[in-house]
């Protein structure tokens, strides 16, 4: 496995992972397994993606994404972040119309259901961005 550094994994090596049931984010080049949340956290997440969606969509501003997608705003080391719910402005959506793999760059917006299990830091283990 080609790294930056002998502890440290690239986002295109994330990419490659088997899909074992679980998802994972990098911290600076650092894998992290990223918990699953609960029944209403879940729910929480589901409606704040609904009305992001609606609300950018009614007013055709872009482009909005689950919790499943991964963003890659940092490279050397490469950082990974899926966040709960996400808008990236139009413009930015069509630049990259047909890039493969995680969305090049951090969303417009971003938005992490938070829970008790998680105080005050990411899902990630990272302290929330705010």
């Amino acid at each position: 496995m080609a790294t930056t550094d002998a502890n440290l994994m690239t986002a295109e090596e994330l990419l490659k992972m088997p899909d074992d049931g679980y998802r994972y984010e990098l911290a600076r080049g650092v894998l992290k397994k990223i918990a699953p949340v609960g029944h209403t956290g879940g729910s929480y997440e589901a409606n704040v993606t609904a009305e992001l969606r609606t609300f950018v969509e009614a007013n055709r501003l872009g482009a909005t994404y689950r919790s499943s997608t991964g963003f890659l705003p940092e490279r050397d080391p490469d950082h990974v972040r899926m966040p709960d719910a996400a808008f990236v402005r139009r413009e930015r959506v069509e630049d990259v119309a047909e890039v493969q793999g995680f969305f090049p760059g951090a969303p417009d917006f971003m938005a992490e259901v938070a829970s008790s299990m998680f105080t005050g830091r990411s899902k990630s283990g990272l302290p929330r961005v705010r």
